[in-house]
């Protein structure tokens, strides 16, 4: 009996032991699918990220080149806005002027006979202090890339001439 009792026991453990193997090798295959899944995920990351990194590089390349390409346009434009600087002083220059002159003309309509002499010299005054002002700019002329640029220079000092 006890030899019978032996032979279930290791009959019993053997039964047990194979179903303890069959779930192992089942949860081997399913572990093994999950990481051959992941092994391919892993795969495309990679190749989406040498993708975009080559996507990146030529992005970068392109600003590089836009970068560029603004800096040098911003050089050539340079001198038009100082042209256009320079026009702005004119302007103000004349209407400075045209100020003077209006309220020398009112001063002297409203003063008595007399008095005029002050009001036209006070007139002389303010077209020689713009004169000051013209040989200032005369002094020190800006070099333009443009030929119209020049153009606006050459008339703004006629204008000034003109006005002294």
């Amino acid at each position: 009996m006890s030899s019978l009792i032996w032979q279930l026991s290791v009959a019993l453990i053997a039964i047990a032991f194979t179903g303890l193997v069959i779930y192992l090798v089942k949860t081997l295959k399913a572990a093994e699918k999950s990481l051959n899944k992941t092994s391919q995920t892993l795969q495309e990351v990679q190749k989406t990220i040498d993708e975009l990194g080559y996507e990146v590089k030529q992005v970068l390349r392109q600003a590089t080149g836009i970068t560029e390409d603004v800096q040098h346009k911003m050089k050539q434009i340079d001198p038009v806005l100082e042209s256009v600087k320079n026009v702005g002083d004119v302007l103000n220059e004349v209407s400075l002027a045209a100020k003077q002159v209006s309220t020398t003309l009112i001063e002297r309509i409203k003063k008595p006979q007399g008095s005029r002499g002050q009001a036209e010299r006070a007139a002389v005054a303010a077209v020689s202090s713009d004169s000051a002002v013209q040989s200032a700019a005369a002094a020190n002329p800006k070099p333009s890339s443009a030929s119209w640029v020049k153009w606006v220079d050459v008339a703004a000092g006629l204008w000034q001439k003109y006005r002294s």
